[in-house]
């Protein structure tokens, strides 16, 4: 009963910490230069492309001159003349967190439609970036302990240190220089851009998957060397805590195996670390990598954030801003769900 109470009130708690960010940073875009309405100000004067409909009758109207009254009929356009919890309620509850309001960018589709087209793909790196890393980092990071300071782990830690030095953006340069026939007399192995080939004809599963997999493979190398090097030490270095501890010598000491006191003992507790990291990595499955996606030109959640961003699209942003949030707050409950499975010492009684 302890257990559930205290997953009750992690649940309760999302509530207040999902209002207090999505507040802050609601309350960052009515404040900030460059909205809606200074966008709109912008194009009436013929800064940029032409507005919309609405925009351009005001233009004509105006005789191209903005005016304060201009100025206070596209606030009641967008909705910037309410006051500011009112503004903050409508984008939470009746607009479900910006969900139903349509971009800037792209008028013609709400902030769901775009955001709903780029699932998908996230989804797709997001998922075999992060199992992908888990299989690779944690058996070697047992590995890596159970051979420490010899031959196998000097070696091994010298390639995870050159992983972890060189930036995601510049070792997804240096594979698409390399390997996509951007520089002549190189390798071209792999497409440029994209996540998946044009065909004529409707493909076959597996000729789909060959080439998503294709498309993917360079990518996926810079997703998991993000996270290679740090998840590797943390398993090693948690390892080799828990085979120094004193119940480890004390298995040993009443009769049992080495192989019994790690495998039966020391290694479920040197996955608590693994475990309590595991909610930030959740939010990125969703978040997408707005670098990688950037360089390989893939049209995920990542670059849709950075291009609501820089385009000033603040139902986009906050949108996307909403969602992940609330992903990043299940991970960490997640997170504590599996501390608590691992450890069954902790004492949930404690308020």
């Amino acid at each position: 009963m302890d257990k559930l109470a205290y997953i009750a009130r992690r649940l309760l708690l999302i509530i207040p910490t999902f209002i207090g960010i999505t507040l802050v940073c609601f309350s960052l875009t009515r404040v900030l230069p460059g909205g809606p309405v200074d966008m709109a100000l912008a194009k009436m004067r013929g800064v940029g492309g032409g507005g919309g409909g609405e925009v351009v009758a005001l233009t004509q109207m105006a005789g191209g001159n903005v005016t304060e009254e201009y100025r206070k009929e596209l606030e009641k356009q967008y909705g910037y003349d309410k006051p500011f919890f009112t503004q903050y309620y409508n984008w939470l509850v009746t607009n479900r967190m910006g969900m139903n309001l349509h971009s800037y960018q792209y008028p013609n589709k709400t902030a769901w439609q775009l955001i709903k087209s780029r699932i998908p793909v996230s989804l797709w790196f997001g998922l075999t970036a992060f199992i992908l890393t888990y299989l690779i980092c944690i058996p070697l990071g047992i590995l890596k302990a159970l051979k420490h300071r010899q031959t196998f782990d000097a070696f091994s830690s010298i390639v995870v240190f050159i992983a972890y030095a060189i930036p995601s953006f510049a070792l997804g340069m240096a594979l698409k220089a390399l390997f996509c026939g951007t520089v002549e007399g190189l390798w071209d192995v792999f497409p440029l851009a994209g996540v998946s080939s044009e065909f004529e004809l409707e493909p076959t599963f597996w000729v789909w998957f060959s080439d998503r997999a294709w498309h993917m493979f360079l990518p996926i190398c810079c997703y998991v060397a993000g996270s290679f090097a740090m998840l590797t030490l943390l398993m090693k270095n948690s390892l080799l805590d828990q085979i120094s501890a004193d119940y480890v010598r004390t298995v040993i000491a009443k009769g049992g195996t080495r192989r019994r006191a790690i495998w039966g003992h020391a290694f479920r507790n040197s996955l608590i670390p693994i475990a309590t990291g595991l909610g930030p990595m959740i939010g990125l499955i969703f978040a997408g990598s707005i670098i990688i996606e950037s360089i390989f030109e893939i049209p995920g959640m990542g670059r849709l954030s950075w291009d609501a961003l820089n385009g000033r699209d603040y139902s986009v942003f906050l949108a996307l801003l909403s969602l992940t949030a609330s992903f990043q707050l299940i991970g960490n409950l997640i997170s504590d769900i599996l501390y608590m499975v691992i450890d069954p010492r902790i004492d949930f009684s404690r308020k």
